[in-house]
């Protein structure tokens, strides 16, 4: 079975920091661009960070440049870094695998079940 499974989500204060991990069951990640997603309640799915499959180029969105970073491994993990937090950032966090670079939630092929952020103010 394929999946993709993240982690490291949880509750922290407005400041703080987080790191999210992404694996790969089934699923060799070092075969796909990979990405970040989230979605807050009421909202929809928006992009957060990408990869590529090299790790060469990144993409970000503005609301997280500068703030989020986002890496992979050698092996089948992806991570999100994610410093100055902020109660805006709550959200489901979801971490994807698409064939290319890409920010649009449409271009990717697995999806993670996602993983609760939440930032106190």
């Amino acid at each position: 079975q394929v999946q993709v499974v993240e982690s490291g989500g949880g509750l922290v204060q407005a400041g703080g920091s987080l790191r999210l991990s992404c694996a790969g069951s089934g699923l060799s990640l070092s075969n796909y661009a990979m990405g970040w997603f989230r979605q807050a309640p009421g909202k929809e799915r928006e992009f957060v960070a990408a990869i590529s499959w090299i790790g060469g180029s990144r993409m970000y969105a503005d609301s997280a440049k500068g703030r989020f970073t986002i890496s992979r491994d050698n092996g089948n993990s992806v991570y999100l870094q994610m410093n100055s937090l902020k109660p805006e950032d709550t959200a489901v966090y979801y971490c994807a695998a698409a064939p290319i670079l890409a920010s649009t939630t449409r271009q990717y092929r697995y999806w993670g079940q996602g993983t609760q952020v939440t930032v106190s103010s």
